[in-house]
């Protein structure tokens, strides 16, 4: 039997064939939970699934249209779904189908990505247009409608986990969770908000334009929606870094601050917040918390500069 570096191409087979029998397996499976929608909406697979922490989606087709299908159990999957048939396509990705657990939204095919956008390292004009494109989203998305869904989560529930974080008696997260409670203590323009609203959740649909998918549903002041666009994209990927660029963080604050119609210091403050809340879910599942930690501290030292440190 022939052999490579003194290892056997047989010795090698067998794992390989398992592999890809499990492979195989994990798909079959994957796919048996989408066959019910697939058959019930008449839909054609698309591509391969996508499992991600909270739900599992599948592209499809219904008819000629690209559409995604997603399902999940998780409540607040669950909650944003309900809140994107809320929005009826007004600023997100239009619903086609919904039931139980499952959605079924019209698919991005458009070639333009907000991540490239803002890491491009030859032109921070992107990085200004993404913020952009952001604070627009954001602002179709918190247009008053009537009967939202029962379902959206307040604000201050959300930050349960920078309360725990807090109690530890870290510095870090003593500072992120007083500025938290000090806004949630007087909110402002309270609205339906998306909660998760950055890059990589406002995708290019092509002559429908820039449109979020994948809200938490929450509800809140709405200057919590925009505190998320100043730890990303590099929360996704921190190479080449671009939100802890103190240069870059001083400019999408004013791009931002102006498009958004917001109040500098206030922005700075649910920035603070957003940081502490972000790096407490990392330190529950003992990831790295440094772009929040590095972030929070750009927002802190304009807060010192404008004397309310």
């Amino acid at each position: 039997m022939k052999r490579i570096g003194g290892v056997s191409l047989r010795a090698g087979f067998a794992p390989c064939v398992q592999l890809a029998a499990a492979v195989r397996a994990v798909l079959t499976r994957q796919m048996t939970a989408f066959q019910p929608y697939l058959t019930a909406w008449n839909l054609r697979p698309d591509g391969a699934p996508i499992v991600t922490a909270g739900a599992r989606l599948l592209p499809v087709r219904t008819g000629e249209t690209p559409a995604m299908l997603k399902l999940s159990d998780d409540p607040h999957e669950r909650g944003g779904a309900a809140l994107m048939v809320h929005w009826n396509g007004d600023g997100a990705a239009r619903v086609l189908r919904h039931a139980d657990h499952a959605l079924l939204i019209e698919r991005a095919t458009g070639a333009g990505s907000l991540s490239a956008m803002a890491r491009d390292e030859k032109d921070c004009g992107q990085d200004d247009l993404a913020s952009r494109i952001l604070c627009a989203t954001a602002a179709r998305l918190h247009v008053p409608r009537p009967d939202p869904p029962p379902t959206l989560v307040p604000l201050d529930r959300w930050f349960r986990s920078l309360w725990t974080a807090a109690g530890a008696r870290d510095r870090f997260f003593g500072r992120s969770a007083d500025v938290a409670r000090a806004l949630l203590a007087a909110p402002r323009d309270p609205v339906v908000l998306h909660g998760d609203l950055h890059h990589d959740n406002v995708l290019d649909f092509g002559p429908r334009g820039w449109l979020a998918i994948d809200p938490k549903g929450l509800i809140g002041e709405r200057g919590f929606d925009y505190a998320n666009i100043f730890t990303n994209p590099d929360l996704a990927r921190a190479e080449p870094p671009v939100a802890v660029r103190p240069d870059r963080f001083l400019r999408r604050l004013d791009i931002v601050t102006e498009a958004a119609g917001l109040d500098r210091r206030r922005l700075l403050m649910w920035i603070v917040a957003w940081c502490g809340l972000s790096a407490a879910w990392f330190a529950e599942d003992g990831a790295d918390m440094s772009i929040d930690l590095r972030v929070a501290d750009l927002a802190a030292a304009e807060l010192d500069r404008m004397g309310q440190g």
